[in-house]
């Protein structure tokens, strides 16, 4: 390399490698997009970047393209008219497994410092970036910034650390000696070679593209292996430019660029089964449908399989000191983003004859009104509304909620279509909440989007019980609960190892249920349906990577 990419990092290096160990707060990108910290013009030059996109052939250069791929509408309600070239599956597996040769050949150092790089640039267009992930998933333009770019980045360079810290536990050149007694002793030579697996193939899901497709991407790059980014048909921009990027950097670095290939595709058609089946795709990461990811695991038997998938989240109310305080804090989540999130809170379960709280005993039928109330409250005001909603990204959310209108059960908060005041045709529904019974089968299933159900039981004990198993049935990301008794507590935690789920426990302030923090929270378990791997953690990262030895008597 011209540039020692690995040394220009290596500090950073350290210390996200110290951070995932300590697991306390540290972040090398900012999220704020304060100009003091991204420079004055960051804001204008990335907007002007992403409407220079529109309408266009995207600047991506990809030998044997035959013909280009487009389709992608702003949930804010205008195409995008982006053109992205196309590449067949047979071209795609061979130009991947002839980088590979060489990017093979380069080693750790090579691998990681490549990767921290394009992190490290990528990160300088992060303004570019959130008007390319709030334009295609419809994120409001906080959260695109934050969640697509900084903390996104923070899930890359995490994953990155991870694969580190595995490869350096691996020795290179070493002198082996067994005593033989009055003989002399057996010496040997070994070489230990860390290899990757081969090429790896990353399926990006419609709602968090970068955050959800980072932490893959980056393990597999830092462990050597060469990369396929299939981007969700309707959401493409930001896996591009991140491409692009990729691509950019591995050139300055003497590397062939077809160590990343863009696999843009059209919707409907066969190209992720095709890629999936290759014998020469060694890794698969998804973000997606339980269905998908089912038949990810089922038939794509060649290759190592890492999946995120649909699961039930659901929170525990026994009691609480401020229900003003916590309905606030729920509230949000239910909002955030319209629940177009994997962690979004799903089920609320509520004793049917109501919680203790400090001011006294509040009914069930209080509990469900009060958190209507803060849901209502939140969303009173549009402008403020569609900057927590965001914009639906597809139209089967906004089905899936006619759909669930339309079961039968009472509503607590009507779902609300807002006009936005800058975009004019943004697609925005408000949560709707609705009063359910524990007995009612509709509650088993994910229903994806700001739909929430205020689920009545018999008690804390069987509210506890019911997200126990149903975790373990149907899985789930968060569980969360809200309790003053710390043996109430101790049994909630206890059910949470049980089945394999974070849990979190009386969270009113700033922070909710469906955020988490890299290099502190890990990201699902791998211990329950929902998701089979865990972001990040050494089972993620070791597994990408083999070690070869060759021997010689000294």
């Amino acid at each position: 390399m011209s540039t020692d990419f690995f040394k220009a990092h290596q500090d950073v290096l350290e210390q996200a490698v110290a951070a995932a160990a300590t697991r306390g707060y540290w972040s090398p990108f900012s999220e704020s997009p304060s100009p003091r910290v991204y420079g004055e013009t960051a804001n204008d030059e990335g907007r002007a970047a992403f409407e220079g996109y529109k309408g266009k052939d995207f600047p991506l250069a990809l030998d044997g393209a035959q013909g280009s791929v487009d389709g992608e509408v702003s949930p804010y309600g205008f195409e995008l008219g982006i053109r992205y070239p196309r590449l067949s599956v047979p071209a795609l597996i061979e130009q991947s497994q002839r980088a590979l040769e060489s990017w093979r050949a380069a080693g750790p150092q090579a691998w990681v410092g490549v990767s921290l790089e394009i992190l490290k640039r990528v990160n300088q267009r992060s303004f570019e970036m959130a008007y390319a992930v709030q334009h295609t998933t419809g994120q409001g333009f906080m959260m695109a910034f934050q969640a697509g770019g900084p903390h996104a980045q923070d899930r890359g360079l995490e994953a990155v650390a991870y694969a580190w810290q595995e490869m350096a536990r691996i020795p290179g050149l070493v002198s082996w000696e067994k005593p033989q007694g009055k003989h002399d002793p057996i010496k040997m030579q070994k070489r230990f070679t860390v290899v990757p697996r081969g090429i790896s193939l990353l399926i990006g899901c419609s709602t968090f593209p970068t955050w959800n497709g980072y932490p893959g991407m980056f393990a597999s790059l830092a462990t050597g292996n060469t990369l396929i980014v299939k981007p969700h048909p309707s959401v493409i921009l930001p896996l591009a430019i991140t491409v692009k990027i990729a691509r950019e950097v591995l050139a300055e670095a003497g590397f062939d660029p077809n160590v990343v290939l863009l696999a843009a595709h059209l919707a409907g058609d066969d190209t992720a089964q095709q890629l999936a089946l290759d014998p020469a795709v060694k890794l698969i990461d998804f973000t997606g449908s339980s269905a998908n990811g089912n038949w990810l695991e089922q038939n794509a038997r060649q290759a190592q399989v890492y999946t995120e998938k649909a699961g039930v989240n659901q929170v525990i109310i026994d009691s609480v000191d401020d229900f003003k305080s916590v309905a606030r804090n729920l509230a949000f989540s239910f909002a955030l983003y319209s629940g177009q999130m994997c962690t979004a809170p799903q089920n609320i379960y509520v004793p049917r004859e109501g919680i203790k709280t400090a001011d006294g005993h509040m009914s069930f039928d209080d509990v469900a009104a009060g958190l209507a109330q803060a849901v209502e409250k939140l969303v009173s005001d549009p402008a403020r509304a569609v900057e927590i909603t965001g914009a639906i990204q597809n139209t089967g959310v906004v089905q899936r909620i006619g759909e669930a209108r339309a079961l039968g059960l009472s509503v607590l908060c009507d779902s609300q279509a807002i006009e936005h005041p800058q975009f004019q045709g943004a697609r925005i529904a408000t949560p709707l909440l609705l009063k359910a019974d524990a007995a009612d089968a509709v509650i088993m299933r994910e229903w994806f989007g700001p739909i929430v159900f205020v689920v009545a039981t018999d008690s804390t004990d069987d509210s506890i019980k019911l997200a126990r198993d149903t975790v373990v049935e149907h899985g789930a990301l968060t569980l969360a609960a809200y309790t003053i008794d710390d043996a109430v507590a101790r049994e909630v935690e206890k059910a949470a190892e049980r089945a394999g789920v974070s849990l979190s426990l009386n969270l009113t302030g700033g922070v909710f249920v469906n955020q988490t923090a890299a290099f502190s929270d890990f990201h699902g378990t791998g211990a329950n349906p929902a998701a089979n791997a865990a972001l990040s953690d050494t089972a993620y990262v070791a597994n990408r990577f083999r070690v070869v030895q060759t021997r010689w008597h000294a």
